[in-house]
Formats: structure tokens, C-alpha cells, sequence
């Protein structure tokens, strides 16, 4: 009788863009360890992102609020994941709430960083724990250096990877019906991360003679709403993507896209993980740490600005971005449409 595979569980408690960014150390690790199941552990919000991914063998999908821990709603899911009797987890965040989890769901060896913070012995919460190699630019690279302390030799590749649910392929396209239309969102989660609305407007006007259809989207929330009002006095012509409230539809929808342009938020590297080409903008935080990996995408970085590439919120006394003009984007879209870009994603087939 053959022994059982071994069970690998790896945790992420944070929030989609940097969620997205853990998938090429996914990868690595399931190299590494081709006969293991690899399991997942996710917020519920951002697990729809990984349950397409063939590679990983179940992705258990975690309701939580932030801020608050409610036993009564993770105990059932905390009892499920203590009978997998996992051999090994790894904490790609090592926060609080992933160094309790790890602990409770008992791996006999647990994985996470060596890091200040955070409540009285959260480290020892880990039984390995692994120092962050400061000089590494990237974030995907710096979170696949943490399976150096299980000898896990880095990626092939940083390029992140997503799938959509083909089973959503008609529903998008009833949605999104052009399949060379450009994907524009226009929030992120603070303003000075965003491109101003006068330049989306004039970008519209510039776009249209150059042959390019273009599609704005926004996140949800009072917020959101309220800039495409103002877009849509702006650019009264300006076609905007009715809100999707699913995850997986809009992955499907964004999978349809010939590109997509934002500034740093969430969907930038949803749309990256997707295969699809992107424009992005950055300003505040820092471009070599986030911006997407790979010759189908192009940055555009501010070229003044105060914030040290760190910033949560943004510090400068203007609004960087508002530097990056208009037709600086449109030559950018240009670059990627005439094949400059066009190289495949190396985890496609």
C-alpha cells in the first residue's frame, strides 16, 4: 500500500493585488513538489482569484471582517482543516490572524517570516521562520524567498497567473461584447493613487481618432459611483462597464480585454495574472516593487514625486500622477497594438 501524498497548506491574509503577487511562489512550490496536494487558505473575498488554477488542489475559502475574528464563524472551517492533517503550511503574510491560523490547524512544520510586530510570540507561532532579503526589488520574488527556508528554488518566472472560469466566457461576453475594447479603471484605494478625471476625459478624446475602443470600470462603493458621475460629465460619450458584483464574472469580462490601464490598485494585477497587456501608472508606491512583470506590459512613472515608493498614502505636496499626460498613455497603448508587446505568458500553453 503506497503512503499518502503529502499535504501542503499555504496561507495569504491579504488583500487581492498582493494576493495576486504570491502565484508565481504557488508555482515554485508545486515544482518543487510535483506528487504533493497543495492547498490554499484565502479570505472569502479573494478566493474566487485561485479556484480556476489547476495546480492547486483545493482553495478553502475563509469569511472574515477586518479588524474582527469570530470564532463561532471559523471554527467549522478550522475543524475541516485540522482533519486534513496537513504536513506542512506556509504564511505567505505572517500576520496575526495567519500565524493563530497555522498554529491551531497544527502542521507539524509551519513556515513564516521572522518579522517585528504583531502580537507577544507570534513567532513562535511558526516552527521555521525565514529573514526577508531586503534587496530583493520585487514583491513576487521576495514572497517566493520565503520557500528558501524549505530549500524551494525561486521561479522560472515572476510573472503572475490567473485563469477565468470558462464557464462565465458567455455571460462576459454578453457584457463585454468588443474583444479589442480597453479596459479603463479609474479608482484605486486612495486618490492620489488615481490618474485625474480630466486626463481619462482627454485621453477618451485623443483615443477614438487613433482607433481605440475603450471601456471605463471603476471599483464599487459611494466613492467609485461618484467619479464615473463626474467622468460621464467629462466625457459624455464615454462608454462605462455596468457593475459586476462577482469576482469570477469580472475576471471573465477583464479575460476578454485587448488591454487594460490603471493606476496601482487590485485589478491592475488581476488583469496582469490574466495574460492581458496593461498600461500602468505609478506615483506614490513604488514601480519596481509592484508594477506587472513581463514584455506585454507597459509603466509610466511619475516623474516628480515626494513619496519615498513606500507610502500608504501618498505624502506629496502635488499630485504626481496628474504629470503623466495623456498622450504619453495613448504612445504606450500604441506600443503594445503594434506587436512590440505581444509576447505570450510563459504559464500559458
Amino acid at each position: 500500500m503506497s503512503a499518502r501524498p503529502e499535504k501542503i497548506l499555504a496561507l495569504q491574509f491579504k488583500y487581492f493585488g498582493d494576493a495576486v503577487l504570491m502565484t508565481p511562489a504557488l508555482r515554485a512550490l508545486r515544482a518543487h513538489c510535483p506528487e504533493a496536494e497543495l492547498h490554499l487558505l484565502a479570505p472569502a473575498e479573494i478566493a474566487p482569484l485561485f479556484q480556476p488554477l489547476p495546480w492547486l488542489t483545493r482553495v478553502w475559502s475563509m469569511p472574515r471582517r477586518r479588524g474582527r475574528a469570530s470564532l463561532r464563524e471559523t471554527w467549522p472551517l478550522l475543524r475541516a482543516l485540522r482533519r486534513e492533517r496537513f504536513d506542512r503550511s506556509v504564511d505567505f503574510a505572517s500576520n496575526d490572524r495567519g500565524a493563530i491560523l497555522s498554529r491551531l490547524i497544527g502542521a507539524s512544520r509551519r513556515l513564516g517570516w521572522n518579522q517585528r510586530g504583531g502580537f507577544l510570540g507570534r513567532r513562535l507561532c511558526y516552527s521555521e521562520l525565514v529573514v526577508a532579503d531586503e534587496s530583493l526589488p520585487h514583491e513576487s520574488a521576495r514572497l517566493a524567498q520565503l520557500l528558501s527556508g524549505w530549500q524551494v528554488p525561486p521561479p522560472a518566472s515572476l510573472e503572475t497567473e490567473l485563469r477565468a472560469d470558462p464557464a462565465l466566457a458567455e455571460a462576459a461576453k454578453g457584457i463585454l461584447p468588443e474583444e479589442q475594447a480597453w479596459l479603463c479603471h479609474v479608482a484605486s484605494s486612495q486618490s492620489r493613487k488615481e490618474w485625474p478625471l480630466p486626463h481619462w476625459a482627454e485621453f477618451h478624446r485623443l483615443a477614438a481618432p487613433a482607433g481605440y475602443q475603450l471601456v471605463f470600470t471603476t471599483a464599487r462603493g459611494n466613492r467609485e459611483a461618484a467619479l464615473m458621475t463626474e467622468l460621464r460629465k467629462l466625457a459624455p460619450a464615454a462608454r462605462i462597464l455596468p457593475e459586476i458584483a462577482e469576482l469570477p464574472l469580472f475576471l471573465a469580462v477583464l479575460a476578454r480585454a485587448r488591454g487594460f490601464i490603471a493606476g496601482d490598485t487590485g485589478p491592475l494585477h488581476f488583469a496582469a495574472g490574466l495574460g492581458v497587456p496593461t498600461v500602468s501608472m505609478f506615483g506614490p508606491t513604488s514601480a519596481a516593487r509592484w508594477a506587472p512583470i513581463g514584455g506585454r506590459h507597459r509603466l509610466l512613472a511619475a516623474p516628480r514625486c515626494d513619496c519615498p515608493g513606500n507610502c500608504a498614502v501618498c505624502i506629496s505636496p502635488q499630485h504626481c500622477l496628474a504629470e503623466i499626460l495623456p498622450a504619453q498613455v495613448l504612445a504606450a497603448v500604441g506600443q503594445i497594438t503594434s506587436g512590440a508587446s505581444a509576447a505570450r505568458h510563459p504559464c500559458r500553453p
